[in-house]
């Protein structure tokens, strides 16, 4: 299993997931013809994904969901309540609703219920041939018993979205930081540091943050965050970029 982060921000999310012969695109908050570049220059093409899972309906993570609907035939694999929210982008005959635990071909998909402001939000573990990533942005905490079935996996793609300091000094107006702050906003990256010192194992070989704040976060901060809990010792760690793709990342 191998994963890719196209594109990580407040302006557009993609990643793909490629598991021998069953890939996956997560998100689609760029454009249609930058991801069919990326994915030519990978030497892949639509044909070779099986579907596209979303974890919700905002514009940065679904700006290009309609373009590529028109153009491919992939269905969008999406729990129920999402449905309403995405509606206007995609046919309900090209969605297949699913339910928390699922498997696209020979890959499993668990749901992870997430806290954002948005229908029916979520993130994933998914595993395939003894292999496991977690895949979790845009949420203002993780519940318990989400966090129990993450633990111990080899990659974790989690949001470090803000530093506490720089977002409340920052130039967001009051009601827009406290979203951020809020349960239905973004994991910091002191929390994001916290949550990975209860998940990580020794067999966690890759960490990559996702959804950096360019207005109240800088990677260095959050890198920091990360290294002030002792993470850093024996994984490897990634940040996804907004303008700049990772390398493939084998999990």
């Amino acid at each position: 299993m191998k994963i890719k982060t196209l594109s990580s921000g407040s302006k557009g999310n993609c990643s793909i997931v490629l598991c021998d012969n069953t890939n996956i695109i997560i998100d689609m908050g760029i454009s249609y013809l930058t991801l069919k570049r990326s994915l030519e220059e990978n030497s892949l093409s639509f044909s070779n994904f099986q579907g596209i899972l979303i974890t919700h309906c905002h514009k940065d993570h679904t700006s290009g969901l309609s373009t590529l609907i028109n153009k491919t035939k992939l269905n969008v694999y999406i729990p129920e309540g999402m449905y309403d929210s995405l509606k206007e982008f995609v046919p309900k005959e090209r969605c297949i609703f699913v339910d928390d635990n699922f498997s696209i071909n020979d890959v499993s998909i668990e749901l992870i219920h997430t806290s954002h402001d948005a229908p029916s939000s979520v993130g994933f573990i998914i595993e395939y041939n003894d292999r496991s990533l977690v895949y979790v942005t845009d949420t203002g905490y993780i519940n318990r018993k989400y966090l129990n079935r993450m633990i111990g996996k080899d990659l974790y793609l989690i949001e470090s979205n803000h530093d506490e300091v720089m977002l409340m000094d920052g130039p967001y107006p009051r009601f827009l930081k406290e979203r951020v702050i809020s349960d239905k906003g973004h994991l910091s990256n002191n929390t994001t540091a916290k949550y990975l010192s209860k998940l990580v194992r020794e067999n966690t070989k890759n960490i990559i943050l996702a959804h950096l704040s360019e207005k109240n976060n800088t990677e260095e901060k959050a890198l920091e965050a990360i290294h002030s809990e002792g993470l850093d010792k024996n994984i490897k760690i990634h940040i996804a970029r907004q303008y700049e793709e990772s390398e493939m990342i084998e999990v």
